[in-house]
């Protein structure tokens, strides 16, 4: 396979955080998008409530890009584990929206339990932003929906296969309930990539053939666990570290590239084999530091994904696709999509790039949500956005299995990662502990059990 230069076109995705300045005097001078519905809003008042559950770097990005969407915001009420963390979130966003932060102490709650009271906060017709880890998304998706408030959630959108029914149930009951639900895979939303994407639909590299997602970088950062921190704080707190809570770096990581790839096929895979492993990392956690993925597509044409964090590895983040007539470079780290005549990437061959100005996906998809909350216009991304999860899961039922697994397969599995976690109080014991020499059990292909229906053993 011609893959690029690992340095063509890449860049390091901005991060939320990267916005909230920018945002802030976006939103000084923002107008109102639209009439909000009486039935959304109390009469005389169009000042939509936003809560955030879920107070690191992501979620205080993403609350930003909410105060900074056009018209009236206000964020009321927020919610974490960690209070220190929440302190934190609420004086970066306090600098930057003073006039549209307003979380007095009473509205500010810390523990596993926290969600509920942030979301009866703002409840009925108020924004939710769920950022926690994965694990928590769900529950947190269904109580929103539960007491009628929009929702943004993060990705990824689960960890395993109920959670992903879950999802999609909270979806289909949002829609009985003209509730809008925004998921964070805003690569879908960013206009570079829709442009590339529009012109391989219109033929501009001929029928695609073969799709490869690539997530290639250094290692994975670890905090080591302190005294004042219970073990599952600890693991809470290293959340892309342990795979209850972030479904593995497969999920977590590579779904906004595996998402691009299924958006240009218009499909979803059928079946997935691979293999993957802990060679080098000796952290104490569950991850492993290499995956690679073969999907297959219904019309048998390949998706393979490449996940990958070492030291002093070769490293790439983007998408390739190939297609019978030429090839594309795109997908989330790639921030100037390129069509090339043929299959080398190079400069010669290629026949169109993104030559736009840049373009702030994070608050587009903010954006598109609250445009639609205010104009009454139906929105909904819950059921795609659970599939997208659903690739990863899969990709890594696969890698830690070592079997071949079919979609329907993965889909109707009921074995749950956390079970019991809607239960879970900041005291509870995690689903997975450490030995006598502090290792935390890794899977093991060919041994470890992916599978499982209710009522079977395993």
């Amino acid at each position: 396979m011609s893959t690029p230069e690992p340095t063509r076109d890449i860049a390091a995705p901005a991060s939320r955080r990267d916005f909230l300045k920018q945002a802030s005097a976006a939103a000084a001078g923002a107008s109102l998008a639209g009439i909000i519905p009486p039935a959304v809003h109390a009469a005389g008042d169009d000042t939509i409530k936003v809560a955030l559950i879920g107070c690191g770097g992501r979620g205080t990005g993403a609350a930003g890009n909410a105060l900074a969407t056009p018209g009236p915001t206000r964020l009321v009420a927020m919610a974490d584990f960690f209070a220190a963390r929440l302190e934190g979130s609420l004086k970066n966003l306090s600098e930057q929206f003073a006039e549209k932060v307003a979380v007095p102490k009473e509205s500010q709650f810390v523990g596993l339990d926290a969600y509920r009271k942030a979301i009866d906060a703002i409840a009925p017709g108020g924004v939710a932003i769920l950022t926690t880890p994965p694990a928590f998304r769900p529950m947190h998706v269904e109580y929103a929906v539960s007491k009628g408030c929009h929702v943004f959630m993060e990705k990824s959108f689960g960890v395993d296969s109920p959670g992903v029914r879950r999802i999609i149930r909270a979806g289909e009951e949002a829609k009985k309930k003209n509730l809008k639900i925004a998921g964070g895979l805003m690569s879908r939303h960013y206009r570079p990539l829709e442009e590339a994407v529009s012109k391989i639909h219109a033929g501009e590299i001929g029928e695609v053939i073969t799709c490869w997602a690539y997530r290639m970088h250094g290692p994975v950062g670890f905090r080591p666990r302190t005294p004042d921190v219970t073990e599952l704080g600890h693991q809470i707190r290293n959340y892309s570290n342990f795979t209850w809570l972030n479904g593995s770096f497969l999920l977590d990581w590579l779904i906004h590239n595996l998402d691009v790839c299924c958006w240009v096929k218009n499909a979803w895979p059928v079946s997935a084999q691979a293999m993957g492993g802990r060679q080098v990392r000796t952290q104490p956690d569950q991850l492993f530091d290499h995956y690679a993925v073969e999907y297959a597509f219904p019309d048998g044409t390949r998706l393979f994904a490449q996940g990958r964090h070492q030291e002093n590895t070769w490293g790439f983040f983007g998408d390739v696709i190939h297609g019978s007539k030429g090839c594309a470079v795109l997908g989330e780290g790639i921030t100037k999509p390129c069509i090339y005549k043929g299959h080398r990437q190079e400069p010669e061959n290629m026949t169109w790039q993104y030559k736009g100005p840049p373009f702030n996906h994070y608050q587009h998809e903010h954006d598109l949500l609250f445009e639609a909350i205010r104009q009454d216009k139906p929105y909904n991304e819950s059921e795609r956005c659970a599939h997208a999860a659903m690739v990863g899961i899969l990709g890594r039922m696969a890698c830690e299995s070592g079997q071949m697994i079919t979609w329907e397969q993965a889909m109707a599995s009921d074995l749950e990662l956390a079970p019991g976690l809607d239960n879970f109080t900041a005291d509870s014991d995690p689903p997975v502990k450490p030995d006598a020499q502090g290792n935390y059990p890794v899977a093991m292909p060919g041994k470890t059990e992916v599978l499982k229906k209710a009522g079977t053993a395993g």
